[in-house]
C-alpha cells in the first residue's frame, strides 16, 4: 500500500493482508540500502499470524519518493510520522543493522509509542569502512557487490540454504540496484554519524530482543553482544554461521526467534 508521510507518496508493505483492528501492529525496519523486500519472508508469514504488518521504504528506497533521510535521527522522526499517519498509537518494532539504529532511537526517544523491541545484526554504533562509503558514491555497482559479499555467511555463497535454487547475494544486488542512486551513500552517511547509542541503550526499558549473526562481518557478533549487555533484561539470540542479512538468509531461525518473543505460533 501507498500512504503520504510528510508530504511524500511512501511504500508499506503489510505481507499481502489488509489490517484487522484489533490486532498489534508489527513494523519491520530495513537496513542501509536495503527496502521493504530484505524482510519478503517475516512479513507474509506474520501477517498470517495475527499481526497487521508493516514493513516500509525510507524515502528514496524501493517504491518511495523523496530524497533519503540523512540521520538515524530523522529516521526515527519518520516513523513516529508514519504511526500518525495511520492512527497507530503503539507498534512492536523490528530492526535490521541500520534499522536496528533507528529502532533503538525510536524506542528510547518515543517510548510511549513502542511496546517491544527486536533488534537484528546491530550493535551501538555501526562505524563504515571508509573505502565502501566513497564507493557508495562514486563507485555504486561495486559498493552494492562488496556489501553483498561482505553481508552474507559462507553458505549463502554456496547457494547452500533453506531456499533450494535462490542466490543470496543475486537477490542482495537487485535488491539495492533498485533504490535510489544516492540512498546507499546517505544510508552509510548516517550510520557513521550515529553515536547515541548508548544513551538510547540505557533508556531502553521496553522488553528487548538481540538477534545476532555468528559469522557477521559488518556488525562483529562481539558488538552485538556489547549492545545485548547495555539494554537491561534484554533476550539475545545467536545463530551461528550467519552472515549480516540474517532475515533473508536464515528466515527459519529468525521467524522461529520472533515468534517466540512476540508471542505468535513458531
Amino acid at each position: 500500500m501507498f500512504a503520504q508521510i510528510q508530504a511524500q507518496k511512501s511504500y508499506l508493505s503489510t505481507g499481502g493482508r489488509k489490517f484487522n483492528d484489533p490486532a498489534p501492529f508489527l513494523i519491520f525496519l530495513h537496513g542501509s540500502g536495503q527496502s521493504h523486500l530484505s524482510w519478503v519472508l517475516q512479513t507474509r508469514f506474520f501477517a498470517y499470524e495475527a499481526f497487521n504488518v508493516i514493513a516500509p521504504d525510507f524515502p528514496g528506497h524501493g517504491l518511495s519518493e523523496g530524497a533519503p533521510l540523512a540521520s538515524i535521527e530523522e529516521m526515527a522522526d519518520w516513523i513516529i510520522a508514519l504511526m500518525d499517519r495511520l492512527d497507530i498509537e503503539k507498534a512492536l518494532v523490528v530492526g535490521h543493522s541500520q534499522g536496528g539504529l533507528v529502532a533503538l532511537e525510536l524506542a528510547s526517544r518515543y517510548p510511549a509509542r513502542i511496546d517491544k523491541l527486536v533488534l537484528i545484526a546491530t550493535a551501538l554504533a555501526i562505524p563504515v569502512n571508509d573505502y565502501l562509503v566513497s564507493a557508495s558514491k562514486d563507485k555504486q555497482p561495486a559498493a552494492i557487490k562488496m556489501m553483498t559479499g561482505w553481508g552474507h555467511g559462507s553458505s549463502a555463497h554456496f547457494y547452500d540454504n533453506t531456499q533450494p535454487g535462490f542466490s543470496h547475494l543475486g537477490f542482495g544486488r537487485a535488491l539495492m540496484a533498485g533504490n535510489d542512486t544516492t540512498s546507499l551513500h546517505a544510508d552509510l552517511g548516517a550510520c557513521n554519524a550515529y553515536d547515541g547509542g548508548p544513551d538510547a541503550a540505557g533508556a531502553i526499558h521496553q522488553p528487548c530482543l538481540i538477534i545476532l549473526a555468528g559469522s557477521d562481518k559488518m556488525t562483529p557478533i562481539k558488538k552485538g553482544r556489547e549492545l545485548a549487555q547495555a539494554i537491561e533484561g534484554s533476550q539475545l539470540v545467536e545463530i551461528a554461521g550467519a552472515g549480516h542479512m540474517l532475515p533473508s538468509e536464515r528466515p527459519d531461525e529468525v521467524n522461529s526467534a520472533l515468534a517466540s518473543f512476540l508471542g505468535a505460533p513458531a
